[in-house]
Protein backbone atom coordinates (compact mmCIF):
# COMPACT_ATOMS: atom_id res chain seq x y z
CA UNK A 1 0.00 0.00 0.00
CA UNK A 2 1.61 3.44 -1.09
CA UNK A 3 1.08 6.36 0.94
CA UNK A 4 0.77 9.92 -1.23
CA UNK A 5 1.37 13.05 -0.27
CA UNK A 6 -0.71 15.59 -2.01
CA UNK A 7 0.15 19.16 -2.93
CA UNK A 8 -1.91 20.55 0.37
CA UNK A 9 -0.43 18.91 2.62
CA UNK A 10 -3.37 16.53 3.08
CA UNK A 11 -2.14 12.31 3.20
CA UNK A 12 -4.06 9.94 1.15
CA UNK A 13 -4.08 5.86 2.06
CA UNK A 14 -4.02 3.77 -0.76
CA UNK A 15 -7.33 4.13 -2.97
CA UNK A 16 -9.31 5.09 0.19
CA UNK A 17 -10.93 8.83 -0.28
CA UNK A 18 -10.06 9.25 3.81
CA UNK A 19 -8.26 12.34 4.01
CA UNK A 20 -6.22 12.82 7.60
CA UNK A 21 -4.12 15.78 8.52
CA UNK A 22 -0.49 14.97 8.19
CA UNK A 23 0.34 15.72 11.92
CA UNK A 24 -2.24 12.73 12.45
CA UNK A 25 -0.23 10.18 10.12
CA UNK A 26 3.09 11.19 11.59
CA UNK A 27 1.40 10.52 14.76
CA UNK A 28 0.43 6.98 13.71
CA UNK A 29 3.87 6.10 11.94
CA UNK A 30 5.34 7.19 15.31
CA UNK A 31 3.54 5.14 17.62
CA UNK A 32 3.79 2.56 15.26
CA UNK A 33 7.80 2.31 15.05
CA UNK A 34 7.48 2.73 19.03
CA UNK A 35 5.44 -0.89 19.15
CA UNK A 36 7.81 -2.50 16.82
CA UNK A 37 10.82 -1.51 18.48
CA UNK A 38 9.70 -2.25 21.92
CA UNK A 39 8.65 -5.58 20.74
CA UNK A 40 12.18 -6.49 19.41
CA UNK A 41 14.02 -4.59 22.52
CA UNK A 42 12.42 -6.41 25.30
CA UNK A 43 13.12 -4.10 28.24
CA UNK A 44 11.10 -1.42 29.51
CA UNK A 45 7.96 -2.68 27.97
CA UNK A 46 5.90 -0.37 29.60
CA UNK A 47 7.49 2.87 28.58
CA UNK A 48 8.65 1.63 25.16
CA UNK A 49 12.67 1.65 24.59
CA UNK A 50 14.03 4.64 25.76
CA UNK A 51 17.78 4.19 24.94
CA UNK A 52 20.18 5.29 22.40
CA UNK A 53 20.22 2.24 20.67
CA UNK A 54 18.90 2.61 16.83
CA UNK A 55 16.89 -0.37 15.41
CA UNK A 56 16.03 -1.17 11.77
CA UNK A 57 12.66 -2.88 12.12
CA UNK A 58 9.15 -2.17 11.07
CA UNK A 59 8.11 -1.86 7.53
CA UNK A 60 6.78 1.73 8.46
CA UNK A 61 10.56 3.39 10.31
CA UNK A 62 10.55 6.52 8.51
CA UNK A 63 14.34 5.90 8.29
CA UNK A 64 14.34 2.85 6.39
CA UNK A 65 10.90 3.75 4.01
CA UNK A 66 12.37 4.70 0.47
CA UNK A 67 9.68 6.23 -1.77
CA UNK A 68 6.95 7.66 -0.02
CA UNK A 69 5.14 8.55 -3.64
CA UNK A 70 5.04 10.45 -6.54
CA UNK A 71 4.00 14.42 -6.38
CA UNK A 72 3.59 16.01 -9.89
CA UNK A 73 6.06 13.59 -11.35
CA UNK A 74 8.72 13.71 -9.16
CA UNK A 75 9.58 11.43 -6.67
CA UNK A 76 8.61 12.37 -2.90
CA UNK A 77 11.32 10.77 -0.78
CA UNK A 78 10.82 10.57 3.15
CA UNK A 79 13.36 11.79 5.49
CA UNK A 80 17.00 9.36 5.00
CA UNK A 81 19.92 9.37 6.67
CA UNK A 82 21.80 12.01 5.43
CA UNK A 83 18.81 14.41 5.66
CA UNK A 84 18.36 13.18 9.18
CA UNK A 85 21.56 14.46 10.14
CA UNK A 86 21.29 17.92 8.46
CA UNK A 87 17.56 18.42 9.81
CA UNK A 88 19.41 17.50 13.60
CA UNK A 89 22.05 20.72 12.51
CA UNK A 90 19.23 22.88 11.65
CA UNK A 91 16.93 21.71 14.45
CA UNK A 92 20.25 22.34 16.68
CA UNK A 93 20.86 25.89 15.27
CA UNK A 94 16.83 26.76 16.28
CA UNK A 95 17.48 25.58 20.12
CA UNK A 96 17.50 28.27 22.65
CA UNK A 97 20.71 29.93 24.18
CA UNK A 98 21.83 28.45 27.38
CA UNK A 99 20.77 30.49 30.11
CA UNK A 100 23.72 31.92 32.31
CA UNK A 101 22.92 31.33 35.98
CA UNK A 102 23.22 35.10 37.74
CA UNK A 103 23.95 35.34 41.14
CA UNK A 104 21.29 35.23 43.67
CA UNK A 105 19.94 37.72 45.86
CA UNK A 106 19.61 36.92 49.81
CA UNK A 107 16.26 36.79 49.79
CA UNK A 108 16.52 34.08 47.27
CA UNK A 109 19.41 32.14 48.62
CA UNK A 110 18.94 28.21 48.87
CA UNK A 111 20.24 25.69 51.09
CA UNK A 112 23.33 25.49 50.11
CA UNK A 113 23.54 29.26 50.07
CA UNK A 114 23.43 30.14 53.06
CA UNK A 115 24.90 26.88 54.93
CA UNK A 116 27.56 27.74 57.24
CA UNK A 117 30.96 26.69 57.52
CA UNK A 118 31.18 23.26 59.18
CA UNK A 119 34.43 22.21 60.75
CA UNK A 120 35.27 18.45 59.94
CA UNK A 121 35.98 15.94 62.30
CA UNK A 122 39.32 15.41 63.31
CA UNK A 123 40.97 11.89 63.92
CA UNK A 124 41.40 12.15 67.29
CA UNK A 125 38.23 13.39 67.99
CA UNK A 126 35.45 10.64 69.03
CA UNK A 127 31.75 10.01 67.56
CA UNK A 128 29.93 10.47 70.01
CA UNK A 129 27.20 8.83 68.36
CA UNK A 130 28.52 5.65 67.90
CA UNK A 131 27.03 3.67 70.45
CA UNK A 132 23.10 4.63 69.21
CA UNK A 133 22.50 3.04 66.40
CA UNK A 134 19.72 0.55 68.28
CA UNK A 135 18.05 3.65 69.53
CA UNK A 136 15.93 4.80 66.65
CA UNK A 137 14.98 8.31 68.63
CA UNK A 138 18.69 9.28 68.57
CA UNK A 139 18.51 9.25 64.82
CA UNK A 140 22.49 8.35 65.01
CA UNK A 141 22.53 7.92 60.97
CA UNK A 142 21.13 11.13 60.36
CA UNK A 143 22.15 13.22 63.25
CA UNK A 144 24.67 14.89 61.80
CA UNK A 145 22.40 16.25 58.63
CA UNK A 146 19.97 17.15 60.97
CA UNK A 147 22.05 19.32 63.05
CA UNK A 148 23.71 20.87 59.79
CA UNK A 149 20.10 21.94 59.06
CA UNK A 150 19.33 23.31 61.70
CA UNK A 151 22.24 25.57 61.31
CA UNK A 152 20.61 26.66 57.78
CA UNK A 153 17.03 27.45 59.58
CA UNK A 154 19.06 29.75 62.57
CA UNK A 155 20.39 31.80 59.51
CA UNK A 156 17.81 31.45 57.07
CA UNK A 157 15.41 33.10 59.72
CA UNK A 158 18.56 35.33 61.35
CA UNK A 159 16.75 38.43 63.59
CA UNK A 160 18.56 41.74 63.32
CA UNK A 161 18.57 45.15 65.08
CA UNK A 162 14.88 46.39 64.62
CA UNK A 163 14.02 48.63 67.19
CA UNK A 164 15.02 51.84 65.50
CA UNK A 165 11.79 51.09 63.20
CA UNK A 166 9.46 50.12 66.67
CA UNK A 167 7.48 52.49 68.33
CA UNK A 168 8.38 50.59 71.53
CA UNK A 169 11.87 50.17 73.31
CA UNK A 170 14.65 48.20 74.98
CA UNK A 171 12.97 48.86 77.97
CA UNK A 172 9.74 47.44 77.39
CA UNK A 173 10.79 44.35 75.90
CA UNK A 174 12.61 43.65 78.78
CA UNK A 175 9.73 44.00 81.14
CA UNK A 176 7.74 42.31 78.76
CA UNK A 177 9.87 39.45 78.63
CA UNK A 178 10.70 39.48 82.37
CA UNK A 179 6.52 39.26 83.10
CA UNK A 180 6.15 36.07 80.04
CA UNK A 181 8.85 34.34 82.52
CA UNK A 182 6.73 34.67 85.29
CA UNK A 183 3.68 33.64 83.08
CA UNK A 184 5.47 30.55 81.87
CA UNK A 185 6.19 29.70 85.32
CA UNK A 186 2.54 29.66 86.93
CA UNK A 187 1.25 27.70 83.70
CA UNK A 188 4.19 24.86 84.28
CA UNK A 189 4.70 25.02 80.54
CA UNK A 190 7.90 23.42 78.87
CA UNK A 191 11.02 25.28 78.77
CA UNK A 192 10.98 24.86 74.77
CA UNK A 193 7.83 26.80 74.91
CA UNK A 194 9.29 30.21 76.76
CA UNK A 195 12.63 30.31 74.25
CA UNK A 196 9.73 29.90 71.25
CA UNK A 197 7.94 32.43 72.61
CA UNK A 198 10.51 35.43 72.66
CA UNK A 199 12.09 33.55 69.24
CA UNK A 200 8.30 34.54 68.19
CA UNK A 201 8.51 37.95 69.63
CA UNK A 202 11.49 38.92 68.04
CA UNK A 203 10.75 37.53 64.61
CA UNK A 204 7.93 39.35 64.47
CA UNK A 205 8.89 42.49 65.79
CA UNK A 206 11.92 42.66 63.05
CA UNK A 207 8.93 42.52 60.70
CA UNK A 208 5.96 44.52 62.08
CA UNK A 209 5.02 47.30 63.81
CA UNK A 210 3.86 47.51 67.10
CA UNK A 211 2.18 49.94 69.34
CA UNK A 212 2.70 50.28 72.86
CA UNK A 213 -0.77 48.91 73.83
CA UNK A 214 -0.47 46.45 71.97
CA UNK A 215 3.42 44.75 72.74
CA UNK A 216 1.71 42.57 76.15
CA UNK A 217 -0.78 41.50 73.72
CA UNK A 218 2.09 40.55 70.77
CA UNK A 219 3.29 38.71 74.31
CA UNK A 220 0.46 36.72 75.14
CA UNK A 221 -0.36 35.70 71.49
CA UNK A 222 2.91 34.43 71.09
CA UNK A 223 3.12 32.52 74.02
CA UNK A 224 -0.32 31.08 73.01
CA UNK A 225 0.98 29.89 69.49
CA UNK A 226 4.25 28.78 70.87
CA UNK A 227 2.01 26.57 73.61
CA UNK A 228 0.10 24.67 71.12
CA UNK A 229 3.63 23.84 68.77
CA UNK A 230 4.94 22.24 72.00
CA UNK A 231 2.62 21.68 74.76
CA UNK A 232 0.85 18.31 74.46
CA UNK A 233 -1.94 20.26 76.71
CA UNK A 234 -1.55 24.09 76.30
CA UNK A 235 -3.23 26.32 78.28
CA UNK A 236 -6.71 27.58 76.73
CA UNK A 237 -6.97 31.17 75.41
CA UNK A 238 -9.44 32.21 77.88
CA UNK A 239 -6.43 31.64 80.49
CA UNK A 240 -4.09 33.84 78.46
CA UNK A 241 -7.52 36.78 78.29
CA UNK A 242 -7.19 36.30 81.98
CA UNK A 243 -3.59 36.50 82.99
CA UNK A 244 -3.58 39.93 80.98
CA UNK A 245 -6.31 40.82 83.35
CA UNK A 246 -8.68 41.38 80.63
CA UNK A 247 -6.67 43.93 79.05
CA UNK A 248 -7.16 42.04 75.94
CA UNK A 249 -10.90 39.99 74.64
CA UNK A 250 -10.05 36.93 72.95
CA UNK A 251 -11.07 37.90 69.45
CA UNK A 252 -8.06 40.66 69.80
CA UNK A 253 -5.76 37.47 70.72
CA UNK A 254 -7.31 35.30 67.60
CA UNK A 255 -6.75 37.97 65.15
CA UNK A 256 -3.28 38.88 66.41
CA UNK A 257 -2.52 34.93 66.06
CA UNK A 258 -3.76 34.86 62.19
CA UNK A 259 -1.63 38.29 61.55
CA UNK A 260 1.40 37.11 63.69
CA UNK A 261 1.45 33.50 61.78
CA UNK A 262 0.59 35.19 58.35
CA UNK A 263 3.43 37.80 58.93
CA UNK A 264 6.33 34.68 59.61
CA UNK A 265 4.83 32.33 56.69
CA UNK A 266 3.75 30.12 59.07
CA UNK A 267 7.26 29.04 59.73
CA UNK A 268 8.23 28.19 63.26
CA UNK A 269 10.70 25.69 62.80
CA UNK A 270 13.64 27.85 63.68
CA UNK A 271 15.56 26.25 66.40
CA UNK A 272 16.01 26.99 69.75
CA UNK A 273 18.87 26.82 72.34
CA UNK A 274 18.03 24.04 73.79
CA UNK A 275 18.81 22.10 71.08
CA UNK A 276 22.04 22.85 70.35
CA UNK A 277 22.96 22.74 74.20
CA UNK A 278 21.50 19.27 74.49
CA UNK A 279 24.07 17.93 71.68
CA UNK A 280 27.01 20.12 73.36
CA UNK A 281 26.32 18.54 76.49
CA UNK A 282 26.11 15.12 75.04
CA UNK A 283 29.75 16.25 73.52
CA UNK A 284 31.41 17.38 76.41
CA UNK A 285 30.22 14.76 78.90
CA UNK A 286 29.04 17.16 81.33
CA UNK A 287 26.95 16.52 84.88
CA UNK A 288 23.43 17.82 85.63
CA UNK A 289 24.64 20.76 87.30
CA UNK A 290 26.92 21.96 84.28
CA UNK A 291 24.26 21.31 82.07
CA UNK A 292 21.54 23.34 84.42
CA UNK A 293 24.10 26.15 85.13
CA UNK A 294 24.44 26.52 80.54
CA UNK A 295 20.76 26.60 81.17
CA UNK A 296 20.14 29.21 83.02
CA UNK A 297 22.58 31.62 81.41
CA UNK A 298 20.80 31.03 78.12
CA UNK A 299 17.32 32.04 80.13
CA UNK A 300 19.44 35.25 81.29
CA UNK A 301 19.74 36.17 78.23
CA UNK A 302 16.13 36.54 76.83
CA UNK A 303 15.61 39.66 78.78
CA UNK A 304 18.58 41.00 77.09
CA UNK A 305 18.23 42.81 73.64
CA UNK A 306 21.82 42.50 72.97
CA UNK A 307 21.88 39.08 72.54
CA UNK A 308 18.45 38.89 69.70
CA UNK A 309 20.94 39.32 66.86
CA UNK A 310 23.37 35.82 68.04
CA UNK A 311 22.07 32.45 66.41
CA UNK A 312 20.87 29.89 69.11
CA UNK A 313 23.84 27.85 68.38
CA UNK A 314 26.21 30.55 69.34
CA UNK A 315 24.40 31.46 72.62
CA UNK A 316 24.24 27.96 73.44
CA UNK A 317 28.02 27.24 72.81
CA UNK A 318 28.73 30.36 74.68
CA UNK A 319 26.78 28.78 77.88
CA UNK A 320 28.01 25.61 78.02
CA UNK A 321 31.68 26.84 77.73
CA UNK A 322 31.12 29.46 80.27
CA UNK A 323 29.82 26.97 82.53
CA UNK A 324 32.43 24.16 82.08
CA UNK A 325 34.89 27.36 83.04
CA UNK A 326 32.95 28.26 85.99
CA UNK A 327 32.45 24.76 87.47
CA UNK A 328 35.54 23.00 86.33
CA UNK A 329 39.28 24.33 86.91
CA UNK A 330 40.96 23.19 84.15
CA UNK A 331 37.79 22.77 81.48
CA UNK A 332 38.77 24.26 78.13
CA UNK A 333 37.30 24.27 74.30
CA UNK A 334 38.89 21.50 72.73
CA UNK A 335 38.96 20.30 69.06
CA UNK A 336 36.08 18.15 70.13
CA UNK A 337 34.19 20.70 71.37
CA UNK A 338 34.76 23.13 68.37
CA UNK A 339 33.61 19.92 66.14
CA UNK A 340 30.19 19.27 67.48
CA UNK A 341 29.32 22.99 68.69
CA UNK A 342 30.70 24.24 65.06
CA UNK A 343 32.41 27.14 67.12
CA UNK A 344 36.30 27.88 68.22
CA UNK A 345 36.91 29.06 71.31
CA UNK A 346 37.79 32.16 69.73
CA UNK A 347 33.92 32.50 68.69
CA UNK A 348 32.70 32.02 71.68
CA UNK A 349 34.88 34.11 73.69
CA UNK A 350 33.07 37.67 73.35
CA UNK A 351 30.20 35.46 73.99
CA UNK A 352 30.85 34.82 76.99
CA UNK A 353 32.33 37.73 78.09
CA UNK A 354 28.47 39.47 77.38
CA UNK A 355 27.45 36.41 79.63
CA UNK A 356 29.91 37.74 82.43
CA UNK A 357 28.82 41.10 82.06
CA UNK A 358 24.80 39.84 82.27
CA UNK A 359 25.71 37.70 85.24
CA UNK A 360 27.21 40.39 87.10
CA UNK A 361 24.39 43.03 86.40
CA UNK A 362 21.73 40.23 87.31
CA UNK A 363 22.25 40.81 91.42
CA UNK A 364 21.47 44.41 91.21
CA UNK A 365 19.00 44.36 88.06
CA UNK A 366 15.06 45.38 88.50
CA UNK A 367 13.87 42.15 86.78
CA UNK A 368 14.31 39.01 88.77
CA UNK A 369 11.96 36.39 86.97
CA UNK A 370 14.56 34.10 85.69
CA UNK A 371 16.81 34.26 88.68
CA UNK A 372 14.22 33.65 91.13
CA UNK A 373 12.96 31.00 88.86
CA UNK A 374 16.55 28.65 88.82
CA UNK A 375 16.57 30.02 93.11
CA UNK A 376 14.18 26.52 93.56
CA UNK A 377 15.56 23.21 94.17
CA UNK A 378 13.61 22.62 90.96
CA UNK A 379 16.50 23.73 89.33
CA UNK A 380 19.21 22.43 92.16
CA UNK A 381 18.93 26.11 93.44
CA UNK A 382 21.60 27.03 90.20
CA UNK A 383 21.75 30.80 90.40
CA UNK A 384 22.49 30.96 94.04
CA UNK A 385 26.08 29.35 93.96
CA UNK A 386 29.03 31.15 94.78
CA UNK A 387 30.63 30.27 91.61
CA UNK A 388 28.29 33.10 90.14
CA UNK A 389 29.66 35.69 92.62
CA UNK A 390 31.52 38.98 91.09
CA UNK A 391 34.94 37.62 92.31
CA UNK A 392 34.40 34.34 90.38
CA UNK A 393 32.75 35.56 87.28
CA UNK A 394 35.40 37.94 86.93
CA UNK A 395 38.35 35.24 87.74
CA UNK A 396 36.86 32.56 85.56
CA UNK A 397 35.11 34.46 82.80
CA UNK A 398 36.82 37.66 82.22
CA UNK A 399 40.30 37.25 82.91
CA UNK A 400 40.95 33.98 81.62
Amino acid sequence: MALRVRANGNVQLGKRDATLKFENVKTRLAAKSLATKSSHVGTRAALGNISNVATSTGSTSLINAKKVGKKDGKTSRVLGKSKATSSLHSLAAKLPEPIVEQPKSPEAMDFDDILPKMISRPFNVEDIDQDDHESPQLCSEYVKDIYQYMHYLERKYKVEDYMESQEINVRMRTILVDWLVQVHLRFHLLQETLFLTIQLIDRYLALHSVSKNNLQLVGVTAMFIASKYEEMYPPEINDFVYITDNAYTLNQIKSTECLMLKTLDYNLGKPLCLHFLRRNSKAAGVDAQKHTLAKYLMELTLPDYTFVMYDPSEIAAAALCASMRLLEDEAEWDSKMEYYSNYTRGEVAPIVENMAQLILRSETSKYQAVRNKFASSKFMKISTISELKPASVKRYLLDS
